[in-house]
């Protein structure tokens, strides 16, 4: 009765025993970053976060952790159990130092990468290469000589395709979804799993998890040719290959509100913190979505579905007001006036 049955393990993800979609994994890494940030700011650490800890909603990336016995104290000497070790930090492998908030920043990196990419950032070609996945073999490729499966400097443990293995690793999809994501979230790994796997103030924390998977979430369109999940790189400004099908997709209209870009796709939605900067990330209720028009079905709008008015400027100055129910028809250079935020519609080829 603790875990509602909508609720699954990671261990389904790794082992492809649901398939959820990349809008309900951004959002569960958000709520897993959400619960550390909340752990770490009680002087708290979690010691043992894993695949086997954490439940999430495939549906809506709703998420439950359990086991939290495990929590205490940053760098308490107070504790039976230092993690498991495919999650733990390296410095940890090496009996170097107790659990902190340094360490479970290392593991929730390493949780993400896993749930956005099904592998493990440090098994790759090296661990082909051992005969036997043993405990000296984890300290070797987990502690003493770490090398991410995508540094862009080391390529001596890239990603190879693997056969299942006692650890469930999934073998060669990050070969293939690495690539689809933008370059801000791989720079974000790049730096988790290089610098950040020997200087643990380097690492990525909480808060900066926070803003690079809510930049992600709003980047989500599907590909107008295989309708599979992409994700839009603001960096290049145009329109990459779809990963899956190779055709270059057509972009959907975009909402710019400062330097966030929401992505006004068929499922785009404006939430409330994308209009006020000290609301918390979150996607329950949404501030305004995509709908389609009742009688042209190629005209689509933003439908207002607040409670308070908002005001659009067309790209000719007409100004007019959009009353909550009623919508904004997506057109480039239409500007809107959320009360608390100012955005513009905007296209890119």
């Amino acid at each position: 009765r603790l875990r509602e049955k909508r609720f699954v393990s990671l261990i389904d993800l790794e082992f492809g025993r649901v398939d959820p979609t990349y809008e309900a994994l951004v959002t569960a890494g958000l709520q897993l970053t959400d619960s550390f940030y909340q752990l770490h700011a009680a002087g708290l650490c979690y010691r043992d976060i894993s695949y086997g800890n954490v439940f999430f909603d495939p549906q809506t990336g709703d998420v439950l952790i359990c086991d939290n016995d495990n929590v205490t104290e940053n760098r308490s000497p107070n504790c039976g159990i230092l993690g498991t070790p495919e999650f733990m930090a390296p410095e940890i492998v090496r009996s170097e130092t107790l659990p902190s908030r340094q360490t479970d920043q290392y593991s929730l990196s390493l949780l993400l990468f896993k749930i956005l990419n099904t592998n493990h950032p440090l098994l790759g070609s090296k661990m082909k290469a051992i005969r036997c996945w043993d405990l000296p073999a984890m300290n070797k490729l987990l502690g003493k000589e770490p090398v991410f499966i995508f540094d862009p400097i080391n390529d001596s443990n890239r990603p190879v395709p693997l056969d299942r293995d006692e650890l469930g690793e999934a073998g060669g999809s990050a070969l293939e979804t690495w690539p689809a994501f933008p370059q801000f979230v791989r720079d974000a790994f790049i730096r988790a799993f290089t610098v950040g796997l020997h200087d643990p103030d380097k690492r990525v924390t909480e808060g900066e998890w926070k803003g690079i998977l809510g930049r992600l979430r709003d980047s989500i369109f599907p590909c107008s040719q295989c309708k599979l999940e992409n994700f839009f790189d603001d960096a290049l400004g145009k329109a990459r290959k779809c990963p899956f099908c190779q055709h270059t997709p057509r972009l959907p209209y975009q909402l710019r509100i400062g330097r966030t870009v929401i992505m006004l796709s068929n499922r785009g939605r404006v939430f409330p913190h994308h209009l006020d900067a000290r609301a918390d990330l979150q996607f329950g209720q949404p501030a305004g979505e995509v709908v389609q028009h009742p009688t042209n079905p190629n005209a689509w709008g933003l439908k207002n579905v607040t409670q308070t008015g908002w005001t659009l400027t067309t790209s000719d100055g007409t100004l007019k007001d959009v009353p909550p129910g009623k919508s904004v028809p997506l057109a480039v250079g239409t500007k809107i006036h959320f009360g608390t935020a100012d955005g513009e519609i905007v296209y890119a080829s």
